[in-house]
């Protein structure tokens, strides 16, 4: 794989268009970032669990703030990758005229990297895949193809971002958002169909990275940007070397500010959390700093802003001095497992403490056991009004309530199904919660 190939403007639906490299405002790939911006998808990341339950008294992220501050993490470290290869190659900008776009790229990347997950994190993927698994959708598995079956029974946020990004749903643009092909390449971790993911030695294919309908998407975009295929798996592809950095800056953000979320939420101390941020805050003394701020919500930012910084320049670093290892598809871990020994070994403390103290915690438990059973209860509605054939008044009505842009007019068993997790995938945690206790007669709109 090489840079010029790997880094291309064209856009996703507008393959003939030619071009324009002058630029008066944007560039193309600040294009993609409004794009996402400005999109209602993205929007209603505000309303999806991050980790701790929102809304709340006091203030958490949630999907919306987090893809942000991802974003915002992964344009530094775009842009220090640039630097850096600008200062070992002086001459970079003419041979690869889109690496000084490379923090636009990932930054756009970033903001798009949960668009696919359904509401109540991890939690909403594991009920639709246990829906197929160990719920009613089992009887649905001897009427898909095997491939398709490993699509329902294994729900994958970063396969449906693809999806959700491409797809042609009904009254909308067909082009899908029209992104940059890289800018799309970027947000595919695992760039294989799910049934030959789930391999664990396998650093592309831990999970999988488009759904049976994507598979000709993916293999048009991989063509484009000169994608190698995988030698393990020739159905499949090694990842687009940004993902790396993608992937990094969602590894920096979670580490780092879900303990900032657990201080705030008094789950953790000001002290437990400074024991587990300074190790990683190099290159300057913070003690007189933290001891003039009275304030342990002030001093606790400075930490993680320090920490963030010197994770920035550590993944940035390595992914320069790397690059062969990148282009050939052989670096096989991520950039986060890839650095000193002392911040490995710090990171392995803070993943220790937050399993066991954060992602554990009573109210995070709590939403993930509601979510579950909410997300599980609007499948068993909708998916079986949707199949039949015969549809009762019920039926209909729930039908009704899908809106059109996620009716499909294929007559398959899996298409159809799809068309209903389009729908529910989509839902906010709120929104969710609300078309539940209505279907439930748990509350009625006139009477609320």
């Amino acid at each position: 794989m090489n840079w010029k190939q790997l880094l291309s403007a064209k856009r996703w639906g507008y393959e003939s268009r030619a071009i324009n490299e002058q630029f008066d405002a944007r560039s193309e790939f600040q294009r993609d970032y409004d794009r996402l911006i400005f999109s209602s998808p993205f929007r209603r990341l505000q309303n999806k669990t991050q980790v701790f339950p929102l809304p709340g008294a006091v203030f958490v992220h949630n999907r919306l703030t987090h893809s942000l501050e991802v974003a915002s993490v992964g344009r530094s470290l775009g842009r220090l990758f640039y630097n850096l290869m600008k200062e070992q190659h002086p001459n970079i900008d003419a041979e690869v005229p889109f690496l000084q776009e490379v923090g636009n790229i990932i930054s756009a990347a970033c903001l798009s990297h949960d668009l696919g997950n359904p509401a109540f994190g991890h939690s909403g993927e594991a009920a639709i895949s246990t829906f197929f698994t160990e719920g009613k959708g089992q009887k649905y598995q001897e009427m898909v193809t095997k491939e398709q079956w490993e699509d329902l029974s294994h729900f994958e946020g970063n396969a449906n971002a693809l999806r959700i990004l491409t797809h042609a749903f009904n009254g909308k643009d067909p082009k899908g958002f029209a992104l940059t092909y890289t800018s799309l390449a970027a947000i595919v971790k695992y760039p294989c169909a799910a049934i030959d993911g789930h391999v664990k030695s396998s650093h592309h294919r831990k999970k999988y990275g488009f759904f049976d309908t994507e598979i000709g998407t993916f293999e048009k975009i991989a063509t484009e940007l000169g994608l190698e295929r995988d030698p393990a798996n020739p159905k499949g592809y090694l990842r687009h070397p940004l993902v790396y950095l993608v992937e990094a800056a969602d590894d920096i953000c979670y580490n780092i500010i879900d303990l900032e979320d657990a201080h705030h939420l008094k789950i953790l101390s000001y002290k437990e959390v400074e024991e587990l941020l300074l190790p990683l805050c190099a290159g300057e003394d913070l003690r007189e700093r933290l001891d003039a701020l009275e304030d342990t919500a002030s001093r606790v930012a400075l930490l993680r802003a320090k920490a963030i910084n010197t994770l920035i320049w550590a993944c940035a670093k390595v992914f320069a001095e790397n690059q062969d290892k990148f282009l050939s598809g052989t670096f096989e871990k991520p950039l986060m497992d890839a650095l000193s020994p002392e911040i490995v070994d710090q990171l392995r403390v803070i993943s220790k403490i937050s399993v066991a103290r954060i992602y554990n915690a009573p109210t995070v438990v709590q939403i993930e056991i509601a979510g579950f059973k909410v997300m599980n209860a609007l499948l068993e509605e909708f998916v079986p009004a949707y199949l039949k054939a015969n549809k009762s008044m019920f039926d209909r009505k729930l039908v009704a309530m899908i809106p059109e842009q996620f009716h499909t007019d294929k007559e398959d068993t899996y298409s159809k199904i799809r068309a209903v997790l389009d729908f529910v995938s989509g839902m906010t945690d709120v929104y969710a919660v609300e078309l539940y206790r209505k279907i439930q007669g748990i509350s009625i709109a006139s009477l609320e």
